[in-house]
C-alpha cells in the first residue's frame, strides 16, 4: 500500500509563508500594471508629469512595489527560528535596495520634470540650457551619493565586514591616508561638477574651444564632460578641467557672434566702392542678422593691401556659413566690376625702365632750356 506522507508543522509553516510570499509578488506585480496603465492612458493627453512618471519610474516600480509587498508580508509569518535571522537579515537589504531606488528614480523624475518646462530645441534656448545644465549635474551627483550610502549600508549589516570596517576605524592613520589619495582624483571631479552646477562656465549645447578644438558640450557627467567636436568627434575632458584651465565659451551669454574674413587687393582698388557693396552681398544672405558690418583696409605692404569685412550672425555655424558667402560675394564683385584690381607682382624691365628715365631727362631740359616769357609781349 502507498505510504501516507504527512507534513511536519514546520514544513507546513513553510509552505504557507512561500504561498503568502508569490501572493504578495502577484499583488504587487498587479498594482504596477494598474497603476501605470492608467498613466499610460494620462501621457497620451500629452502630459509631461505623465511621462516622466512612466519613463523613469516604470521600471524600477517593477520591483520595488513587489519588494515592499514581501516586506510587509514577512514580519506577519510565523517562520522557524532558524530562518528568522537570515529572513530578517535579507529583509533589511531589500529594503535597503528598495528605498535607495525609490530616491533614485523620484530624483530622475523630478529632473525631467524641471527639464520638460524649457525647451531647447529653440533659437532662444540659454534659459533651458543653464536649467538642463544645473539639473543634470545636481541629479547625478545626488544618485552617485545614494549609491555610495545605500552600498555601505548594506555591507555593514554583516557582522564581518563590520568587524573590518571598526577595525579599519580603529587603525585609519595610514589607511586613511592612502584612501584618501586614491580617491582624490574622485572628489575633485565630484567637487567641480557641484561648481559647475552652481556658477555654470558652461551648459549642457555650450560652444566651446577646448585644447584648440571648436566643439558643443553635448554630456556632463559626475566626473567628466564629453564635447561634440565639429567633425563628430567625441573629446572627452575631466570636470576640474573646467575649473582649472582657460577655454572659450561662445554661448555663455548670447549665441550670437561678429566674425572676420580676409581678401587682398591691387593699390588700385576703388575701395568706397567695395565698401559700399558689402551691405548688398550680407543683404541677399538670410544669415546675417541685420545687426552690423563694415569694410576696412587693415594692411597696406609694397605689393596691395588687405581688405577686413566684419559681419554678425545669430550662432557660430550660421557664422562660419556667412563669412564664406561674404569672402566669395566680395571676389565676385572685384572680378566682374574691377577686375584689375587683382592683386597681382609688378616687374620691372630694365631696358624699358632706362628708356623711359632718359625721356623723362629730355622733357625737364627742353622745359628748362625755353626762355622766359617777357613781360608785354603778346
Amino acid at each position: 500500500m502507498d505510504r501516507i506522507v504527512f507534513l511536519t508543522p514546520t514544513q507546513l509553516q513553510a509552505i504557507v509563508a512561500l504561498a503568502w510570499v508569490l501572493l504578495a509578488i502577484a499583488a504587487g506585480v498587479l498594482v504596477h500594471r494598474v497603476v501605470y496603465w492608467v498613466f499610460r492612458r494620462w501621457a497620451k493627453h500629452q502630459s509631461a508629469f505623465a511621462n516622466a512618471v512612466v519613463r523613469q519610474t516604470s521600471r524600477p516600480a517593477a520591483y520595488i512595489l513587489p519588494l515592499l509587498a514581501i516586506l510587509l508580508v514577512v514580519p506577519e509569518l510565523a517562520l522557524p527560528e532558524r530562518w528568522s535571522s537570515t529572513t530578517v537579515h535579507a529583509t533589511g537589504l531589500l529594503a535597503i535596495a528598495a528605498l535607495a531606488w525609490t530616491l533614485i528614480a523620484t530624483i530622475r523624475l523630478w529632473a525631467d520634470i524641471a527639464v520638460a518646462r524649457h525647451r531647447l530645441d529653440v533659437e532662444d534656448n540659454l534659459l533651458a540650457r543653464q536649467l538642463g545644465t544645473r539639473v543634470d549635474i545636481l541629479s547625478r551627483a545626488a544618485i552617485t551619493l545614494i549609491v555610495i550610502v545605500a552600498v555601505g549600508m548594506m555591507l555593514m549589516t554583516f557582522p564581518t565586514i563590520r568587524t573590518i570596517g571598526t577595525t579599519l576605524l580603529a587603525s585609519a592613520g595610514v589607511a586613511g591616508i592612502v584612501i584618501g589619495l586614491a580617491a582624490r582624483p574622485l572628489f575633485e571631479n565630484l567637487v567641480a561638477g557641484i561648481q559647475l552646477a552652481l556658477t555654470q562656465p558652461i551648459r549642457i549645447d555650450d560652444v566651446v574651444i577646448v585644447e584648440k578644438q571648436y566643439g558643443r558640450i553635448e554630456e556632463i557627467y559626475s566626473t567628466y564632460v564629453v564635447v561634440r567636436l565639429w567633425d563628430l568627434r567625441r573629446l572627452v575632458v575631466p570636470l576640474s578641467y573646467f575649473i582649472t584651465t582657460p577655454f572659450e565659451n561662445w554661448t555663455r551669454r548670447t549665441a550670437n557672434l561678429m566674425g572676420e574674413m580676409y581678401v587682398f587687393a591691387d593699390w588700385t582698388l576703388d575701395v568706397a566702392a567695395l565698401r559700399a557693396e558689402l551691405p548688398e552681398i550680407v543683404a541677399r544672405s538670410p544669415l546675417w542678422d541685420k545687426q552690423f558690418q563694415n569694410l576696412q583696409v587693415t594692411d597696406a605692404t609694397e605689393r596691395g593691401m588687405q581688405i577686413r569685412a566684419l559681419v554678425t550672425a545669430r550662432n557660430s555655424g550660421d557664422l562660419f556659413d556667412l563669412r564664406c558667402v561674404v569672402r566669395e560675394g566680395i571676389i565676385a564683385y572685384i572680378r566682374e566690376q574691377q577686375p584689375h584690381a587683382f592683386p597681382r607682382l609688378r616687374v620691372e624691365d630694365p631696358e624699358t625702365t632706362d628708356a623711359a628715365r632718359t625721356a623723362d631727362a629730355v622733357r625737364i631740359a627742353a622745359a628748362a632750356a625755353q626762355p622766359e616769357p617777357v613781360k608785354g609781349d603778346v
